[in-house]
């Protein structure tokens, strides 16, 4: 396409944003209303994801070692530990480690293990991450076929709860994000539809003289991209604004490590730039579907 031929589909696009009037208003309105909700909801859920992770990365499998292991059994069971497949980090906890974790822990009514300091009961521990949190079950059976191995602990029941909480929240917020994308692209091609009928008859006379339909699909090409981008205005502003008192509020004032919300720096620009992406897309998605039909002469 030549510079000149470009500049002209420019120029007339731009000009329909001012010439449909309150019809503009409305696109940009659809797709205002659309995107805050789409934002909202993506924010919502990549933060529930963040925190779905925390919570998976802080899965850990305790091996607990038998009594009766002598210390080249246990370090022997740590180098097959490490072998095992998708096994990502071992650490030794000695029962020692353990009961002072076990006392600290229980705060005032711990003092009563303080007794067992001098002949202590407890097992030594490989604590085992996984590199997928997923394959932490499957991990835990092969840990319990290993020689010199008590008993491994790892929460079973919950373990399997809480990651299919989390495929179910991920499934249903990507669900929700792209049935609202979908409705912001009916809404806005109906309504530009409405613009571009207006024009029937001069887009009729245009086809009837020659023009190519890539010519005359062109204007309304970038009269879609600016109505979605000037759509996305008010969302991006509400994401700035209202993420930074978020961040400023909830950051440092909650005390569980896996309830953190990501930093404004660079997530609400980044959501900034996906939600600028998207009213593009829904714009000349809608603007392309809409003037298809009239293109038929």
């Amino acid at each position: 396409m030549k510079f000149r031929t470009l500049t002209r589909h420019l120029k007339v696009g731009s000009k329909n944003i001012i010439r449909n009037g309150w019809m503009t208003v409305a696109s940009i309105g659809a797709v205002t209303t659309t995107l805050i909700l789409v934002a909202a909801f993506l924010a919502l859920m990549l933060n529930l994801n963040e925190m779905a992770v925390n919570i998976e990365d802080d899965v850990e499998i305790k091996t607990l070692i038998d009594l009766t292991a002598t210390e080249e059994d246990v370090l022997a069971l740590g180098e097959q530990l490490k072998q095992i497949d998708g096994v990502d980090t071992v650490v030794f906890s000695s029962n020692d480690e353990e009961l002072e974790s076990l006392i600290s822990g229980m705060g005032d009514q711990g003092n009563a293990w303080q007794m067992f300091e001098q002949d202590n009961p407890l097992n030594h521990v490989y604590v085992v991450r996984a590199t997928d949190p997923q394959n932490t079950e499957t991990i835990a059976n092969e840990i319990t076929a290993l020689n010199h191995v008590d008993r491994v602990v790892f929460g079973k029941d919950v373990v399997e709860q809480l990651f299919q909480f989390n495929n179910y929240a991920r499934t249903i917020g990507l669900v929700l994000i792209v049935a609202l994308v979908f409705t912001a692209i009916f809404l806005i091609s109906n309504t530009i539809k409405i613009t571009i009928m207006a024009r029937s008859t001069e887009i009729g006379i245009m086809k009837l003289v020659g023009a190519t339909n890539g010519f005359i699909r062109w204007p309304f090409f970038i009269e879609g991209l600016l109505l979605g981008v000037l759509g996305s205005v008010i969302p991006i502003i509400s994401i700035l604004v209202g993420y930074y008192y978020l961040d400023s509020s909830v950051s440092g004032s909650i005390s569980f490590s896996f309830v953190e919300i990501l930093p404004f720096n660079p997530f609400a620009w980044q959501l900034a730039l996906i939600v600028i992406a998207i009213g593009a897309i829904i714009g000349v998605w809608g603007s392309v579907m809409s003037v298809r039909k009239f293109l038929k002469v």
